[in-house]
């Protein structure tokens, strides 16, 4: 047939719409229907709200994407992804994969190769899937925390408000004023007294201390030994001295200690004090004077 009906032209515009249509879908999807791909299964306990078409990460690179996923309804808790790689890609046993919670949501999985291995899955085995706490669960493992925390925010923001409508700060602001204005003065004194007064009086203090030494020299340069070997002769002297004081075998002794002997010299010196007396009242007892001769 030459040409076509006009209904045979629809429906040929209408088949290729479809085609385009789906293979734009899946373009957008990330899926390539020109490109051929193996498909390997893991299972989850949780897929984090994985959908499918979402990517698939290999230390980093995109090498596919979640081609189905499917719930076990024979054994709860447990659900099986289908994922889509690179026909040229080999993923090695011991290979683990885990899902990556983003931070605006959705959610990755990513491929952890074992590059250690030799030996690799074949199409269509399982891989170990490993559950693996995102940064939005740990997120929302700290919002307790950080309620709790909040609290005590606002408990002291309400205080620090208490204190700031406290009357009395003005006036303890003026006095911390007050205070650091005379610190400022004691700060600066002080630096005068450290660099006027204190130079003085450590060169006074080296002088004394000069003089110490000198002093201490002079004393070093003494014979001691010979001035205490003449201190200890003149104690002995003192002490030999006060023993024969103490004794009645010499005169100091018997002048000291004899009470007769004391007492004589005591009697004799009344008799001289009253010899005198009588000598300065009666002179003509005892000398006489004369020019031409005695008389009788």
């Amino acid at each position: 047939m030459k040409y076509f009906t006009k209904e045979a032209k629809i429906g040929l515009i209408g088949i290729i719409a479809i085609v385009i249509f789906f293979m734009g879908l899946n373009f957008l999807r990330g899926i390539n229907l020109f490109k051929n791909s193996n498909s390997y299964y893991i299972e989850f306990a949780d897929i984090k709200g994985l959908a499918k078409s979402s990517p698939v990460f290999a230390n980093g690179y995109k090498t596919g994407v979640v081609s189905d996923i499917i719930y076990n309804y024979k054994n709860p808790g447990h659900v099986l992804i289908e994922i889509s790689v690179d026909e040229n890609m080999r993923i090695p046993k011991g290979t683990e994969a885990r899902l990556v919670t983003g931070m605006l949501g959705g959610c990755d999985l990513h491929l952890d190769l074992a590059f250690k291995s030799n030996e690799c899955y074949s199409i269509g085995d399982t891989i170990k899937g490993k559950d693996e706490v995102g940064l939005m669960d740990k997120a929302g493992d700290m919002v307790p925390q950080m309620e709790q925390i909040l609290g005590k925010v606002d408990t002291l923001l309400t205080t620090l408000n208490t204190l700031v409508a406290n009357p009395n700060i003005p006036e303890i602001l003026q006095d911390a004023k007050h205070i650091t204005e005379n610190l400022n003065e004691s700060s600066k004194q002080l630096n005068i007294l450290m660099k006027n007064d204190l130079p003085k009086l450590t060169g006074k203090l080296n002088t004394v201390g000069d003089n110490v030494i000198t002093l201490t020299e002079n004393i070093n340069q003494l014979n001691l030994q010979a001035t205490m070997s003449k201190v200890d002769t003149t104690l002995n002297y003192v002490q030999l001295m006060t023993e024969k004081m103490n004794r009645t075998d010499n005169s100091l002794g018997l002048l000291l200690n004899d009470s007769a002997l004391y007492n004589n010299l005591s009697n004799t010196a009344g008799n001289a004090n009253n010899l005198l007396i009588d000598l300065k009242e009666n002179p003509k007892r005892y000398v006489h004077f004369s020019l031409f001769g005695r008389k009788e």
